[in-house]
């Protein structure tokens, strides 16, 4: 495939992405050679780049001894940081599952502002902090910069650095790098500490090529990342750890597996979920899933296709609704989750039938009103739950949170957690690290349970604890 080349045959265009990060993979193993036979023991690193499009990090990892990874999150682009840090989070947390829960570095960052992006905006004191410890949180076992000293030309001339072009640390910027240094160094016990999540959530890049690819249902971006970090975000908002996998990880380890948009089933995927759910996991499907095989060859006999057995459901059709056109979806009274609603609806809907399924919700407009929308279908000792259109974060929020209660999912702390603020833990079996982090630009004031100590002064945790804006506070409890 190429500009002046055949691109109409989608699994032509999917083989020619796999044979680039084929070509890169075998390159990187030719440069890892040389190095491993004069020293074995030197682990073997490169930085990766959010899912940068044109490879599958889960090929190339394989090739590496850890992760590494460079971040830019734009701060302060919008009034609600926390959606930008929900998506910054779940980036950290496939970093982490990429090499199954090892810590990662975060190999770049900059305490300053970049000069490449839309806008040069700077950091408010403490937001430089709180993203540094952000990444530990979610598995770094290093902070590290881009770059150290600022050239006097070229085109980095003018992206952050830790020294300026006056020549010491004693700025703004220079002292909170120092302070979060202090911080870094009072944390030893974190590093090496693992992250035990017991849900998954599938970002599948093969998947994601197929999907942008696919010429339909919606020309205007199917939104798979997007989608993904929706899903993503209950689980953060209420601390519970997730992995962020592709379809081919072991799903043993987990209690819950959300595959949204999972477009693309390869061989093989559709009997490890029915293993997995038989023996007592939880799968959660969406629209636009078990189309495709791993040639983009629609599956016959009725969508989703080798996943129908399992999802108890036939897709039979799937309506993409104009931007600014909205359904409703409403659950069923007395449905197993106590979803209420009505939820609003944009872009996909998918018009489902039920086979051995039971609906908990429907559609509520449009020629397929009463339709079902939410599906559970019972498959061993598990469930396998289907979502059949795009909707708004309230119902994302009822339903995992539904979800987390049935399969008693565990969170970093048992506190109410004010909006903005979120925890997340990492431990090394003795003790849990639990690192407080408030995205927003108020104090918030939380009641801790019994037994926390901070991590900084090794005083027991105040109770009442107040975070500060963009404040991270890091507490540690023996088990």
């Amino acid at each position: 495939p190429a500009p002046q080349g055949e691109v109409s045959i989608h699994g032509l265009n999917l083989d020619w992405h796999r044979f680039n990060t084929a070509q890169v993979t075998d390159f990187c193993r030719h440069e890892i050679a040389p190095l491993k036979a004069a020293n074995a023991s030197l682990p073997v690193t490169t930085n990766f780049m959010e899912y940068f499009y044109d490879y599958d990090y889960w090929q190339l990892a394989e090739a590496l001894d850890f992760i590494s990874w460079d971040s830019y999150p734009m701060w302060h682009r919008d009034k609600d940081e926390t959606a930008l840090a929900c998506y910054t989070a779940m980036y950290h947390d496939m970093m982490r599952s990429l090499k199954g829960g090892k810590p990662f570095v975060l190999m770049e960052s900059t305490p300053g502002a970049t000069n490449w992006q839309p806008t040069s905006k700077l950091k408010k004191p403490g937001m430089h902090i709180l993203s540094s410890l952000q990444a530990v949180a979610h598995g770094a076992d290093s902070v590290q910069y881009f770059q150290w000293r600022k050239s006097r030309g070229s085109v980095e001339k003018f992206h952050g650095a830790v020294v300026d072009h006056v020549g010491h640390i004693d700025t703004r910027i220079g002292r909170e790098v120092s302070q979060l240094g202090e911080i870094l160094s009072k944390l030893p016990e974190v590093r090496g500490c693992r992250t035990e999540a017991k849900v998954a959530i599938i970002f599948d890049q093969q998947n994601r090529w197929a999907l942008d690819d696919a010429q339909g249902p919606r020309n205007l971006g199917m939104e798979y990342e997007k989608t993904v970090n929706e899903h993503y975000r209950p689980f953060w908002e209420q601390g519970i750890a997730v992995d962020v996998i592709d379809a081919d990880v072991d799903l043993t380890p987990y209690r819950l597996v959300i595959a949204p948009m999972l477009y693309m089933v390869r061989d093989g995927f559709a009997a490890r979920a029915e293993a997995f759910v038989a023996s007592g996991g939880h799968l959660v499907t969406t629209y636009w899933t078990g189309i495709v095989n791993e040639s983009d060859l629609c599956y016959l006999g009725g969508f989703p296709g080798p996943l129908r057995n399992l999802l108890g459901i036939w897709a039979e059709e799937i309506d993409c609704l104009n931007d600014g056109e909205f359904n409703l979806v409403q659950g069923l009274a007395g449905n197993q989750c106590g979803l209420q609603g009505p939820y609003q609806v944009r872009h996909l809907c998918e018009l489902i039938h039920t086979e051995s399924a039971q609906t908990l919700a429907t559609y509520r407009d449009d020629f397929y009103a009463g339709r079902p929308a939410v599906t559970v279908n019972g498959f061993g000792k598990g469930k396998a739950w289907h979502v059949a259109s795009r909707n708004d974060l309230a119902f994302q929020r009822d339903f995992f949170a539904a979800l987390s209660r049935e399969l008693d999912l565990p969170r970093a702390i048992a506190a109410d957690l004010p909006p903005g603020v979120v925890a997340t833990a990492r431990t090394d079996g003795e003790s849990t690290f639990v690192f407080l982090q408030n995205y927003s630009a108020q104090s918030h004031t939380l009641t801790l349970p019994p037994g926390y100590r901070d991590c900084l002064t090794d005083a027991a945790a105040p109770d009442p604890l107040i975070l500060s804006a963009w404040d991270c506070r890091i507490l540690r409890r023996h088990a």
